[in-house]
């Protein structure tokens, strides 16, 4: 059969809906089309196009020469403008930081490179390269087949946090500002400003991390450390009778263990605002606990950080002063101090230390309740920070200790009072 007499075959209500279709597709498209030439107009150049279809119409009813000469020169100068707009702006853009993780206060520098790869000219354009909520601008000029254009470029990292550069936008526009396309080129890249802290040697605060771990007062009838012989009692194991007893006194003597406990470093950061009197006590918690769980991984104990609402990586000290630098001020639903204790007391019930960082409008009974819903056992320490104080101080409530501190450099003198 011929295409002619399958299309004789076709009936109008199929050959309808082919129609259809062809009109649906070329909508689409004639649609994303306008949507780019509307995102290149800026408002200013929708009130200049709409005065001058206004002043022309009003030329026209009113007789007015005047009105229709401003049309006419609106309408010539939206047109010059739009022709800026023409041109190739296909730069191979590369982004560069000199380092990615630095400390509050250092000099974080990069570098934007933009080359010609094309055969053909490139007229000149403008680079726009957002900075986490800023925004910094380079002005490009022409650039001629295979020239390269190099900006140089500082990061201010006055503040903690995770700072994301990019992507990369050239800008085509006009000198009046009536129209402006944008290309992005190149991916993001994270800059992460860690938080201040301090190395510090000595006594390590957890557990040593070895195959046996380190005995604990607890009693147990099956673990590693031996510590006494005891009478059988049904449903003891078999695998512990301590048979050279059992023949000498006629009694099946079992052997008691000490409970051993694996190193399990657990440091809990409340970010609550309502526990800090002021954002530099907040500040100064992050250092504090980054400062310890580094002196802790040092110590190859396993770590484990929580705030409220998530746990943070903290494998490794790279990983560990990662997440410290995205932590942020928690909502008043997530609860305090009281809270997170309670989540980790649920979460790691086998932790061998407890460190709780808190502000100091943290109250004494709060503090307390906190030390209560920890893991039975566990060694409890609590920093409070408070940068009006001048001097680390030592107190104690309930079976934990209580250290405060009014500078980074106050951490290792009030573990020393701790240790002491």
């Amino acid at each position: 059969m011929t295409a002619e007499a399958l299309q004789t075959t076709q009936t109008p209500i199929e050959r309808d809906a082919g129609w259809r279709d062809v009109a649906a597709v070329l909508g689409v498209r004639a649609l994303s089309r306008l949507r780019l030439i509307a995102r290149a107009i800026r408002p200013l150049a929708w009130v200049l196009m709409a005065l001058a279809v206004a002043f022309w119409i009003l030329g026209q009813i009113a007789g007015w020469s005047e009105f229709t000469i401003a049309a006419m020169v609106i309408a010539i100068t939206v047109a010059l403008c739009a022709l800026f707009l023409i041109g190739r702006t296909a730069y191979d853009v590369s982004l560069d930081l000199a380092r990615t993780r630095v400390v509050v206060g250092e000099r974080a520098v990069g570098a934007l490179t933009l080359a010609n790869r094309g055969t053909r000219a490139i007229l000149p354009s403008r680079v726009v390269l957002p900075v986490g909520s800023g925004r910094g601008e380079f002005g490009i000029q022409r650039l001629a087949p295979g020239e390269e254009a190099e900006e140089l470029f500082a990061i201010p990292t006055q503040k903690r946090g995770v700072v994301k550069l990019g992507p990369v936008s050239v800008v085509r526009g006009d000198p009046l500002g009536l129209f402006e396309r944008a290309h992005r080129r190149d991916d993001p890249v994270d800059l992460f400003v860690h938080p201040r802290t301090i190395l510090f040697d000595g006594q390590s605060l957890g557990f040593l991390r070895d195959l046996e771990g380190m005995p604990a007062s607890d009693l147990s009838r099956d673990d590693v450390s031996f510590h006494a012989l005891l009478e059988y009692q049904p449903g003891d194991d078999l695998r512990h009778v301590h048979w050279k007893s059992t023949a000498r006194t006629g009694t099946m003597m079992v052997r008691q263990y000490e409970e051993t406990r694996r190193s399990h470093f657990v440091i809990g950061l409340s970010r609550s605002s309502g526990d800090y009197a002021t954002a530099d006590d907040f500040e100064l918690a992050v250092s504090a606990a980054g400062s310890i769980g580094l002196r802790a991984l040092r110590d190859s104990q396993r770590v484990d950080m929580r705030v409220q609402g998530r746990e943070l990586p903290s494998g490794t000290g790279k990983q560990l002063l990662d997440s410290l630098s995205a932590v942020e001020n928690s909502k008043a639903r997530d609860g305090g101090i009281a809270e997170l204790a309670g989540v980790l007391a649920a979460t790691m019930p086998l932790a061998s230390v407890v460190v709780l960082v808190c502000g100091s409008k943290v109250r004494a009974d709060d503090l307390r309740l906190a030390c209560a819903r920890l893991p039975y056992g566990a060694r409890v320490l609590a920093v409070v920070t408070d940068t009006t104080v001048d001097a680390p101080a030592l107190r104690r409530i309930g079976e934990a200790d209580v250290v405060t501190v009014g500078t980074l450099g106050h951490v290792p003198l009030a573990l020393q009072k701790v240790l002491a």
